[in-house]
């Protein structure tokens, strides 16, 4: 990830237009998957707002063993995790089931800075 920052700053892309997506579905295995989404705060050291894009992914399907138009339990975990590891956005099909988890879990996460 390092190096598409590179190669973006070098193709004359600012800063502040970079976002980065741990890549969950692409090249990698079912553990690799699963392992970026468990350590997916790494990427945060590049220094850029995160993008998690895992909505119906393989990685759930294979998981949950479910077709991916009945993933959307499998994506609201991955969805809370993004919100814990302070992502700033995530990509999902299921605008408003993701939503309600969203405000569900920034309310907790809320609750303790009281």
């Amino acid at each position: 990830t390092a190096e598409c920052v590179k190669l973006a700053k070098e193709a004359g892309i600012a800063d502040d237009k970079i976002i980065l997506d741990p890549g969950v579905g692409f090249g990698k295995n079912y553990e690799q998957n699963l392992e970026t989404i468990l350590h997916m705060e790494r990427f945060h050291e590049l220094g850029y707002p995160m993008l998690l894009g895992t909505s119906r992914k393989s990685v759930i399907g294979l998981t949950l063993d479910l077709p991916a138009d009945q993933r959307v339990e499998g994506t609201l975990v991955t969805t809370v995790m993004a919100v814990m590891k302070k992502y700033a956005f995530v990509r999902v099909h299921d605008i408003k089931e993701n939503q309600r988890t969203i405000r569900m879990t920034e309310a907790i996460l809320r609750a303790g800075e009281h």
